[in-house]
C-alpha cells in the first residue's frame, strides 16, 4: 500500500495579502530608487519650463575659424552635388574637421551649394553651424549656449538629445508607472484603515480635471 498523499491547506486570505503586500512594497520602493533622481529632473524642469519667461538668460556665442589643407579642400571644390541638395559632408572633411575644431561633426545632412556647405548642428541648451567655403577650404564654427538651464529645460522635452537619451526617458516612464501602479495597489491594501485615502485620490484627479476645463480654452 502506498502512504496518503498530504492534503496541503490552501493559503488564507490573510497569507496572500501578506505575499502581495510584501510583493507591492518591494517594487514600489525599487521604481522609487530608480526613477527618484529622473522624477526631481523633471519636477525641477517642469517648474522652470513653465517660468521660461521669468528667467534671464544671454546667449554665448562663440566663433572659431580654421582652414582645410589643399588636398582635402580640393575633394569640395571637385564634388559634384546639385544646388540645394542635402548630403553629409564627407568622411575625410570631417575628419580633417575634428582636430581643428576639438569636436566631432556627425554625419547629417548638410546644405550643399555652388559657393559653400552649410551644417546646422542642434544640441541641448544651444545650437552650432558649420559654414565651409568650397573654393578656399575656410570653415567657420558658431556655437550658441543658453546656458545649463536652457540644457536642462532641453533634456525634459528630449530636444537634440540623440536616440540614448530618448532610451532612458522610455525607461524612466516605465519606471515610473511601475511606481504608481504599486503605489495604487498600496493605497488599496491600507485604505480600510485609512478612510481618507479615496477622497484624497479622488481630489487629486478632480482639480486638473477642473483647471483644464474652467481656464483652459
Amino acid at each position: 500500500m502506498t502512504a496518503a498523499t498530504p492534503i496541503r491547506p490552501k493559503p488564507s486570505s490573510k497569507s496572500r495579502r501578506g505575499f502581495w503586500l510584501r510583493q507591492l512594497h518591494r517594487w514600489h520602493w525599487i521604481s522609487s530608487a530608480t526613477c527618484l533622481m529622473g522624477m526631481l529632473l523633471f519636477a525641477i524642469t517642469g517648474i522652470t519650463l513653465n517660468h521660461a519667461g521669468d528667467i534671464s538668460a544671454e546667449p554665448v556665442t562663440a566663433t572659431k575659424t580654421v582652414a582645410l589643407d589643399q588636398a582635402t579642400a580640393a575633394t569640395l571644390a571637385s564634388a559634384r552635388v546639385a544646388e540645394g541638395e542635402k548630403t553629409p559632408i564627407p568622411d575625410t572633411v570631417r575628419a580633417a574637421l575634428k582636430p581643428l575644431l576639438s569636436t566631432a561633426i556627425p554625419a547629417a545632412p548638410a546644405e550643399w551649394s555652388a559657393d559653400e556647405i552649410f551644417l546646422e548642428l542642434p544640441r541641448p541648451g544651444g545650437d552650432a553651424t558649420l559654414t565651409i567655403d568650397r573654393a578656399t577650404g575656410e570653415a567657420v564654427y558658431e556655437t550658441t549656449d543658453r546656458g545649463w538651464i536652457a540644457y536642462l529645460n532641453d533634456l525634459h522635452k528630449g530636444r537634440n538629445t540623440g536616440p540614448v537619451w530618448s532610451w532612458f526617458i522610455d525607461i524612466f516612464a516605465v519606471a515610473c508607472l511601475v511606481f504608481s501602479i504599486t503605489g495604487l495597489f498600496l493605497l488599496q491594501l491600507h485604505s480600510k484603515h485609512r478612510p481618507s485615502t479615496w477622497p484624497i485620490v479622488g481630489f487629486g484627479l478632480l482639480v486638473p480635471v477642473l483647471l483644464a476645463i474652467l481656464f483652459i480654452h
